[in-house]
């Protein structure tokens, strides 16, 4: 699968991304974001990657490269815990921080919005984000993603708990 817009476009995991993958996930600095509690082995992310010929019907995720226009990796977008009964999924983006600032995430999401609204008929799309994160704030409302609540002390980091934002996008 290739989605493609000016920026950026999306494409379907390979097992070329193995070392890519690992070094996303195994960065401390996002570990706080993504609730990570400990490093992946290389062992685990390569059973991750023989299970992406999935569906996300079967799966119930979906995990994509965001590609540069120079078909540089610069980050991942995934589609998580869908709910096909209500066609809904949670959505959450990583951008390598040589790549921000540049509205290769706004496009991103973009693209996986048409996606998820255009081919697989969702309702809604709804996005966890920590109340300190600032950036992503921004983005997911100026993409028209409403605040729709607050979950109070949901997140411990290094500095005590802070709250998350409930973001929705309804199709309409």
């Amino acid at each position: 699968m290739l989605l493609s817009g000016e920026k950026v476009s999306l494409r379907a995991l390979e097992p070329s991304d193995l070392d890519l993958i690992y070094s996303w996930e195994n960065n401390p600095d996002i570990w706080e974001i993504s609730h990570t509690l400990a490093p992946f082995s290389k062992f685990v992310l390569t059973q991750y990657l023989k299970t992406q010929h999935l569906d996300i019907y079967s799966s119930k995720q979906l995990r994509l490269v965001i590609m540069d226009k120079t078909n540089s990796a610069i980050g991942l977008i995934d589609l998580f815990d869908f709910d096909p009964k209500h066609r809904r999924a949670g959505v959450g983006i990583l951008v390598d921080s040589s790549a921000r600032g540049k509205g290769c995430a706004h496009e991103a999401l973009e693209l996986i919005e048409t996606y998820c609204f255009n081919h697989l008929d969702f309702n809604q799309i709804y996005a966890n984000i920590g109340f300190e994160n600032t950036v992503s704030l921004k983005l997911f409302e100026s993409l028209g993603y409403q605040k729709v609540g607050v979950k109070k002390d949901w997140i411990k980091t290094s500095n005590g708990f802070i709250d998350e934002i409930l973001y929705q996008k309804i199709n309409n």
